[in-house]
């Protein structure tokens, strides 16, 4: 009788350990998706933060080697916002291919020339390579596939709950790690005019 006690005993012990292993195992895997997640939204925010602080001075004779064939952003005196891409910059203004503005009266879409003496600072978008869109894609995606598959083997009953679960959080992992890597690849230059020495 002690024998059969003693083997029951072990092998509830082994059971136990076993599901406290998986349990252990679950909260891991779980616990690496969500690094890898955090990961991708903190990796956007020092970009934006970067991005904010790219700020440089620029004499009128210097702005064109800089700013031509560039998406830039203007704000000129009346409250006008207009975007375009610059063609050139003259002497005495600025040759823009206006893509959007708040005055369509004023400046509509096309080519305008922008005089010189209404821009005092430009906004310029651009985006350097695709690294952060590629990386963040590949990490969403695992992050996803990783949560998702953890999710669904643990609380999913039904199979078409679980595939469509599963399906949903991958998915919206690899967008939202494209969008984190989209905002690391983004880069906003604020150039301030300065007068001519």
């Amino acid at each position: 009788m002690t024998e059969l006690v003693r083997q029951a005993l072990c092998m509830q012990f082994t059971k136990q350990f076993i599901s406290g292993l998986r349990e252990r195992t679950r909260i891991s895997w779980a616990r690496v998706a969500s690094h890898l997640l955090m990961t991708i939204v903190s990796a956007a925010v020092p970009a934006a933060a970067q991005a904010a602080s790219n700020r440089i001075e620029l004499r009128w004779s210097e702005l064109a080697p800089v700013i031509v064939n560039h998406k830039v952003k203007a704000v000129l005196p009346g409250g006008t916002e207009i975007q375009g891409s610059v063609v050139a910059v003259r002497e005495d203004a600025l040759v823009l291919n206006v893509k959007k503005t708040s005055d369509r009266k004023g400046y509509s879409t096309g080519q305008n020339v922008i005089p010189r003496a209404s821009l005092s600072t430009l906004q310029i978008d651009d985006f350097h390579g695709a690294g952060g869109r590629t990386i963040g894609v590949i990490v969403g995606a695992l992050g996803g596939l990783i949560l998702g598959g953890d999710l669904v083997a643990h609380t999913a009953n039904a199979e078409a709950a679980a595939v469509s679960s599963f399906l949903g959080i991958s998915t919206a992992s690899a967008i939202a790690g494209y969008y984190a890597g989209r905002t690391r690849d983004h880069n906003v230059t604020t150039i301030k005019i300065v007068p001519e020495r």
